[in-house]
């Protein structure tokens, strides 16, 4: 898993695995997999799954070549509420892309770490699942 910038102004994690890396071979393995990991944890709230690459398809807009599904998976890690500008930075959402041999995961990094601790833990967990 590696941390970069997109467009120089988003830190975001991402972390590609290659399907012969685990035992998850479909987006919707995938989103069911996180469903879990979210329920999983009492301070974790599910919100709902987002079809972007339909979305996208359905709009006509520009999709990368090799890309076969992407969805965001969404939820909340709302611990507290210690100022209303903090819900400009929630929910979280988990992207999955399927790009044939391989899956894209990433996320934006999260103003609170245990989020980030508990993302990237259930991110690397897929390696070899």
């Amino acid at each position: 898993m590696k941390q970069t910038m997109l467009h120089e102004k988003y830190p975001i994690f991402l972390a590609e695995i290659p399907k012969t890396e685990t035992t998850y071979q479909t987006v919707d393995a995938l989103v069911d997999y996180y469903k879990t990991c979210i329920a999983s944890n009492p301070k974790v709230q599910f919100i709902s799954v987002f079809d972007h690459y339909a979305h996208t398809k359905r709009i006509e807009g520009p999709i990368v070549e090799g890309m076969t599904a992407a969805v965001d998976v969404i939820f909340c890690f709302g611990f507290a509420i210690p100022s209303p500008q903090m819900l400009a930075v929630r929910p979280r959402s988990i992207g999955i892309a399927d790009m044939g041999s391989k899956f894209v995961i990433s996320f934006m990094e999260a103003p609170m770490q245990p989020a980030n601790e508990a993302m990237e833990k259930w991110t690397l967990a897929l390696r070899n699942a």
